[in-house]
């Protein structure tokens, strides 16, 4: 009973951080007249006080000076926070320039982008379903790009941007809002000499708006870190198979607001290249959830084999089936033979899981 409830918390949790990415889009216009590399300074600077008021509140320091003692994970750490800038201010800029279902898009297809990756630098094999979507979302690109005249550049920086990042998010494996604050901390310095500069040359528009403007501004942390905080709750609470259909909540939310709210345009070739993407993914999805039963069912399989052989054993011994002479069989400890189930084994260790950049 604890665990279904436990299980409830967290679907609320992870439909609550996918929801308010999925609804971020209505926030980044409130900033106007602030220019997108303005707010995307800002979003650093107080990303970075949040996140640090939330360690200094539950007291998790300790994993600073493990990482100031690994050079090689503090590089990976740089890297990654330049290229979530990079996604950050794509995205920021095209939600002000009224490109978001063009920015959706990019949501959409980056677990497909994710897989191919996988294959390219990984060396990782795929499934048949799996190449079948990569290819279809390879066409669906190529359909785009001929509906809007041009490849859909902010699509494909934003799913690549959020692809490499979250390779180096998988090699740094530090948790969520660890990770938040190492790289708002790299990110830090450079954002607050830039918003220095600006007013230095009075081009600031902090505080040149009025007070509910710079609160908006400053606001920016408390958008980036509360969904983190969200998606951590539900991470440790849900099976993975959960989350992964939840991802898909921030890009819907996305595509509708961009369609029923900003009223864009969306002519029949775009629409036959959305729905190439949305065949991709469901097939991605389907083979995702198959493959996970056949694991379980096999984990399963191999738990019970144990205690057959458990129950064999002792009623060979009770039956004086032991041979004169032979040496006694033991009986393995059915607990210590089970096997883990795979998605349970990623769901008691959050930082195995895929952590979404905000």
């Amino acid at each position: 009973m604890k665990a279904d409830n436990e299980q409830r918390i967290g679907l609320l949790y992870g439909i609550g951080a996918y929801g308010m990415w999925g609804l971020v889009p209505l926030f980044w216009p409130l900033l106007k007249p602030a220019g997108a590399v303005e707010i995307l300074a800002h979003r650093m600077v107080w990303s970075l006080a949040v996140v640090a008021v939330a360690l200094l509140a539950l007291r998790r320091w300790g994993w600073i000076r493990e990482l100031l003692r690994e050079p090689r994970k503090l590089g990976l750490i740089t890297v990654a926070a330049a290229v979530i800038t990079v996604n950050w201010g794509v995205y920021i800029w095209a939600v002000n320039a009224g490109q978001v279902v063009e920015a959706s898009l990019g949501y959409f297809i980056n677990p497909l982008v994710t897989i191919a990756m996988g294959v390219l630098l990984l060396k990782e094999r795929l499934r048949p379903a799996q190449w079948t979507a990569v290819g279809i979302g390879f066409a669906a690109v190529v359909v785009l790009a001929v509906g809007y005249g041009r490849p859909p550049w902010i699509s494909l920086v934003l799913a690549f941007s959020f692809a490499v990042y979250g390779l180096f998010k998988k090699k740094i494996n530090i948790g969520g809002l660890e990770s938040l604050a190492a790289e708002t901390a790299v990110q830090f310095l450079p954002a607050l000499a830039y918003l220095l500069w600006l007013g230095s040359q009075g081009s600031a528009d902090f505080g040149a708006h009025g007070t509910g403007h710079a609160a908006l501004l400053a606001a920016t942390g408390i958008v980036t870190a509360v969904p983190l905080v969200c998606f951590g709750a539900a991470a440790i609470r849900v099976p993975l198979s959960t989350l992964g259909l939840l991802q898909y909540l921030a890009p819907v939310f996305q595509f509708l607001l961009g369609i029923v709210y900003f009223h864009e345009a969306m002519p029949a070739e775009r629409w036959a290249g959305f729905s190439l993407v949305w065949l991709a993914l469901s097939m991605l999805t389907w083979d995702a959830l198959r493959t996970a039963r056949r694991n379980k069912a096999e984990a399963a399989r191999l738990a019970q084999a144990p205690r057959a052989a458990s129950t064999a054993t002792v009623a060979d011994a009770a039956a004086g089936a032991v041979l004169p002479g032979a040496a006694t069989a033991t009986i393995p400890d059915p607990v210590a033979a089970t096997v883990p189930d795979p998605v349970a084994a990623t769901v008691a260790d959050p930082a195995k899981r895929p952590e979404p950049a905000a």
